[in-house]
């Protein structure tokens, strides 16, 4: 088959390109996704992402080579592998990041459409926020934003807590000023959950000019003579071929980069390391890999009002029948951003998430009892990792150095061991002490900076903000140019977190969706 479009990857940003460029009724659209469809009724309901944390048919189950610098352990990435990628199971906040990150790519990009002023239309055209349009959001997008219909009674004393810190409080982190404490917007509609998948693949299903393939792994992109033609992609077991005029990587950033390498594209030593032939000697494809590193204050809850012990089945039949209730939570219901005593400039360094129940290893690890639990991470790490080949086997999940912690100046330790004593602060607080138990993590027994150190080391964890892989940028390293065509190859685009040269300030979900969609407009345009 011939399609103007092969879409490899139905994560966030291949569902906002299958949406947009089938619209044009002349234009034939191939949507690859290795994963299945988004039939889990868990993905649905909000509170449903802690019962899909082990759920391997809808995450890809990564995990990091071992980190030098924490331990030597091997960090557990999670991501969505179903219709709507990860947007299927996060946690729903939804997050611009500060204005001058896009500032600061738009100096990186050598491209001013990437500057706040161009992309704050994009995210308020795709947005269809409850609060209705003013000058930061928009109401009539395809992408559900809303408050939270449910809060438990702790987000309300962690917001106290915070209040008493010193933080201000913030209704909108997307507005005006990013700084303070406050209830996150989620990608929800009428209180379940409203994933890309949702919010721009449900619409388009029907279009006859579009073809959705599940279970349908790229094995590799076609390169010859410097322009991709068309993939291989393997569909039930079947291997098949399909022409395009144009490929789109929509695979995020450890899928992307590997299947550029597997298909030639890369750096020229790493492939032929691995028996491939260099069709594009591209040494930027798998660098600058970045991520937030998070760490964990648990506290023991010595009521019991958190999310550690529920009725599931009322709380799944008050969901199914009312929209209403804790399955319309999204756990992480409170949050903030803050400016630290290390901050570098004017923009917020350290983010939180305040869950009401107690979250070891992702939730991987049930803790008995009740408790809560806040996250921190700091935004702007300095260390840099990459993806590697394993082999040459398409089959073979990449190989992840995410060098966690190894900057050279040690900035990035430095943030850390500040976010777990910013933690500790908030809950210190009197709000909490009706609540308050012994502390689990770090515990009673970590007071020096050596102590919070080694800690650090032991517990840390990601946050899943993974970018940068296939780097945007006007330098010769960079992977794709400001319209994300890939250097040395025509007909061939990277569209997906991977392009984003530098962390923004915050979850990365919206940003992947603005980036969809401004990519939309320029493939179309």
């Amino acid at each position: 088959m011939t399609y103007d479009y092969i879409i490899v990857g139905a994560g966030s940003a291949g569902c906002v390109l299958a949406n947009r460029l089938s619209a044009n009724p002349r234009t034939r659209v191939l949507l690859l996704e290795a994963g299945g469809r988004d039939w889990h009724p868990f993905i649905h309901m909000p509170a449903g992402l802690a019962k899909l944390v082990n759920n391997r048919r809808v995450n890809w189950d990564y995990n990091t080579e071992p980190e030098p610098q924490l331990d030597g352990r091997r960090l557990w990435w999670p991501r969505g592998k179903v219709l709507g990628g990860s947007s299927s199971i996060n946690a729903m906040c939804y997050i611009r990041g500060d204005a001058r990150d896009y500032d600061e790519w738009a100096a990186l990009a050598g491209d001013d459409g990437w500057a706040w002023r161009n992309v704050l239309p994009v995210f308020r055209a795709s947005e269809a926020n409850t609060r209705g349009a003013d000058a930061w959001h928009g109401a009539d997008g395809p992408l559900g934003v809303s408050d939270l219909r449910h809060h438990n009674p702790l987000s309300d004393v962690a917001l106290a807590a915070a209040a008493a810190t010193g933080y201000p409080r913030n209704d909108d982190f997307n507005a005006q000023a990013q700084e303070g404490f406050g209830y996150y917007q989620v990608t929800q509609r009428n209180g379940a959950r409203c994933s890309a998948a949702a919010a721009y693949l449900a619409p388009a299903r029907g279009r006859a000019n579009l073809t959705i393939r599940t279970h349908a792994r790229t094995e590799r992109v076609l390169v010859s003579g410097g322009r991709a033609s068309g993939v291989d992609y393997r569909h039930y077991g079947r291997l098949t071929r399909a022409e395009g005029r144009e490929v789109i990587l929509c695979g995020g950033s450890i899928n992307s980069p590997q299947l550029l390498m597997l298909s030639g594209v890369g750096p020229a030593d790493h492939l032929r390391a691995h028996g491939i032939r260099v069709e594009a000697d591209v040494a930027g494809v798998g660098a600058n890999l970045q991520d937030h590193l998070d760490i964990c204050t648990l506290v023991r809850c010595t009521q019991p009002v958190t999310y550690d012990r529920t009725n599931d089945v009322a709380i799944a039949l008050k969901f199914l029948l009312k929209r209403q209730g804790i399955g319309t939570s999204n756990i992480a219901e409170v949050g903030g951003f803050v400016r630290s005593r290390h901050a570098p400039d004017e923009r917020c360094d350290v983010q939180f998430h305040f869950v009401p129940a107690l979250l070891d290893d992702h939730g991987r690890h049930r803790l008995p009892g009740n408790g809560y639990t806040l996250h921190a991470c700091a935004l702007r790490p300095k260390s840099r990792g990459r993806i590697g080949l394993r082999s040459a086997d398409p089959a073979a999940p990449a190989a992840i150095h995410a060098n966690y912690l190894s900057d050279a100046d040690g900035w990035d330790l430095k943030m850390m061991i500040e976010a777990a004593k910013l933690s500790r602060e908030i809950f210190a607080q009197a709000a909490f002490a009706p609540y308050r138990g012994p502390e689990i993590y770090p515990g009673d027994a970590v007071r020096s900076d050596a102590d919070i150190e080694a800690f650090v080391r032991r517990k840390a964890e990601s946050i899943y903000h993974p970018i940068g892989t296939c780097r945007m940028g006007a330098d010769a390293d960079a992977v794709v140019d400001n319209q994300l065509r890939v250097r040395g190859v025509d007909g061939l685009r990277v569209v997906d977190a991977s392009v984003m040269p530098c962390l923004p300030g915050g979850n990365t979900n919206a940003p992947t969706i603005m980036i969809a969609e401004r990519a939309a407009a320029l493939i179309a345009g």
